[in-house]
């Protein structure tokens, strides 16, 4: 009887099934991990750019993780970059770099980078990037006097740059320099008609004076003695002429180790048969800044995750406009007097402004 009885109360008990931890909340693009993650991505991208200037972090516009095991993720981001002053070779650290301003004309980079997270460590896999400059309208709308981006071939371009470097190579006692490439020009032609430009440059195995003899026979410095360095030239045209050069090189500087020496930044060597003349690659005839244009696939990172970056970023943008379609439905909700809605996670908040 009592066997019974016990037997009764046993199936009387809740059965208690186990219940699936829930899936963590979605990061927000300005939590500090995303953050992180964008720093990482970022110097990675600077890092493997091989012309112009350094980018820096304007705003992390999507971010997306996805889980592959125990403390190991894949983590898509989505950046807005801003163009800072600082060249792709100076040594200057990227967190001391000035953004341009807006009515400085800025160039805007876009980037899709692919990364992995192993207990708590941050690598990336792959990178895609592309860069523009803001349209002229934009600019001559807040300052109409300011002056534009030129393109990098424009004659009266080439025309200050070549006279900046010849007036500074007559002028110094040490290395003779030899362009590397344009980096920045603009033209303003009221009240005074002003050519500025910005230029990378080299030190080569001569002085300026031996220079004056043979200039052909002047090449870039070996990989372990290379000195590198930016100069600025300004031309005045009207109403007065004037020419000023102001050129600083940063010393030899030893590459990271996961950049080979032909890929450093800042540093292309000539090809037979191109015209380097005003030290540009046939792409850049026309454009009025250099293109992030990077795509690059990390290595050291599998063939499979690497090539995969194209498809899964679109993949991650169609399951984040439909979360946004159905957060709008969502919203649409009667809501208490005096409801305020929390800010959605993305994209984040803009570091220097909008363009």
């Amino acid at each position: 009887m009592k066997a019974l009885v016990a037997l009764i109360l046993l199936v009387q008990l809740p059965i208690h099934k186990a219940v699936p931890a829930a899936p963590p909340a979605p990061l927000g693009c300005d939590d500090p991990e995303s953050e992180a993650a964008a720093e990482v991505a970022v110097n990675y991208i600077n890092g493997h750019s091989h012309h112009g200037y350094k980018f820096a972090l304007n705003r992390i516009e999507d971010i997306r993780v996805v889980p592959q095991g125990p403390n190991n993720e894949i983590i898509f981001l989505e950046l807005d970059l801003l163009e800072t002053k600082c060249p792709i070779l100076s040594p200057t650290p990227l967190a001391n770099c000035t953004v341009r301003s807006f009515a400085e004309h800025a160039v805007e980079g876009d980037c899709d980078v692919k990364m992995q997270k192993v207990d708590g460590t941050l690598s990336v896999l792959a990178s895609k990037c592309h860069s523009h400059a803001d349209s002229s309208e934009d600019i001559v709308k807040v300052c109409p006097d300011c002056p534009l981006l030129a393109s990098l071939n424009n004659t009266e371009v080439l025309e200050t740059v070549s006279a900046a470097l010849n007036d500074y190579n007559s002028k110094t006692t040490g290395a003779y320099l030899r362009l590397l490439e344009i980096g920045r020009a603009k033209i303003q032609y009221h009240p005074g008609h002003i050519v500025v430009t910005e230029f990378a440059v080299g030190a080569t195995n001569c002085s300026a004076e031996e220079a004056k003899a043979n200039v052909g026979a002047c090449q870039l410095l070996p990989e372990d003695q290379s000195n590198f360095g930016f100069c600025t030239g300004v031309m005045v045209k009207l109403p007065s002429q004037d020419l000023q050069v102001d050129c600083q090189l940063y010393g030899h500087q030893v590459p990271a180790p996961d950049i080979p020496f032909p890929s450093r930044p800042g540093v292309t060597y000539a090809h037979p048969g191109q015209d380097t003349s005003a030290g540009l690659a046939p792409s850049a005839v026309g454009v009025t800044n250099h293109n992030l244009g990077l795509f690059h696939n990390n290595p050291v990172a599998s063939e499979s995750s690497s090539s995969e970056i194209l498809r899964s970023m679109l993949s991650a943008k169609s399951v984040t406009k439909r979360a946004v379609a159905e957060a709008a439905q969502h919203d649409k909700v009667p809501r208490p007097v005096g409801f305020v809605p929390l800010p959605p996670p993305c994209p984040g908040k803009i570091r220097h402004f909008d363009i």
